[in-house]
């Protein structure tokens, strides 16, 4: 068993960035995939962005070029570097540990954080 907590949503403009992170509680070396995820109003939760337990990065279509995850071992963390956002990235982001490497078979939630691009 894992919890998550995320943090680092708020509120920023058009073109601004917002850095995410997520704290596991134990050691996320040996989980296949962590990944970040994001539910608008009124939407499904989507895939935004995956990093496997060996490295390996995906992204969905419309942040790919925008976002950047990326992980450090050592503090148990995943980041979601946002950059150029849009009004359209504007939902609670989710941070969750998978147990296969794609990333589509989350196990473990966080509790979400809102991140909301407007002028």
């Amino acid at each position: 068993q894992v919890q998550l907590v995320e943090s680092g949503g708020g509120l920023v403009q058009p073109g601004g960035s917002l850095r995410l992170s997520c704290v596991a509680s134990r050691s996320i070396f040996s989980i296949p995939a962590m990944g970040w995820y994001r539910q608008a109003p009124g939407k499904q939760r989507e895939m935004v962005a995956v990093i496997s337990s060996l490295g390996y990065t995906n992204y969905a279509g419309s942040v790919k070029g925008r976002f950047t995850i990326s992980r450090d071992t050592a503090k148990n963390t995943v980041f979601l570097q946002m950059n150029s956002l849009v009004p359209e990235d504007t939902a609670v982001y989710y941070c969750g540990a998978a147990r296969d490497r794609d990333g589509t078979d989350v196990d473990y939630w966080g509790q979400g954080t809102q991140a909301t691009v407007s002028p």
